[in-house]
């Protein structure tokens, strides 16, 4: 008697499994999958050569500066070789004055004379990103706070 109800169970169980993976495939939304979406065109990155632009207006408070310039033909940022450092470890370049890396990224103590960045802040484009002039992918009606005094 066992033996059949086990055998009767895996039956079952097999007949729902196979009855559930010949059900059409559909999107949480309610519709059908007739062809897989398309990724965004490339866009070129708003802006020219580092220098020549003013810096970008912040929405909100503790908001990463923006990257207002180009940064095609940059190497690859890493932990050892990193091309943002070459100018934002300065307070001027070739007599431009340019935003400085904050103390914050820096090792402690600060040596202003010879800064040395903290290695966990290496990778300066998870929070600093360069702009594109692109349609948003979705409404969006955020409205930032522009007034308010970033540091």
């Amino acid at each position: 008697m066992k033996i059949s109800l086990k055998i009767s169970l895996a039956a079952l169980i097999s007949f729902a499994a196979c009855w559930s993976t010949a059900q059409t495939v559909s999107t949480l939304r309610d519709t059908a999958i007739s062809a897989a979406d398309k990724a965004p065109e490339i866009q070129p990155y708003v802006g020219s050569k580092p220098g020549g632009h003013a810096l970008i207006q912040r929405n909100y408070a503790q908001q990463p500066p923006l990257i207002p310039h180009k940064v095609d033909g940059f190497d690859e940022i890493t932990s050892e070789d990193n091309a943002c450092m070459d100018c934002h470890i300065h307070k001027e370049v070739r007599g431009q004055k340019i935003p400085q890396v904050k103390e914050s990224h820096l090792m402690k103590p600060v040596n202003p004379d010879a800064p040395v960045l903290d290695n966990a802040r290496w990778q300066c484009n998870s929070c600093h990103v360069p702009q594109i002039d692109a349609k948003p992918l979705v409404e969006n009606v955020f409205k930032g706070n522009t007034a308010a005094k970033t540091k």
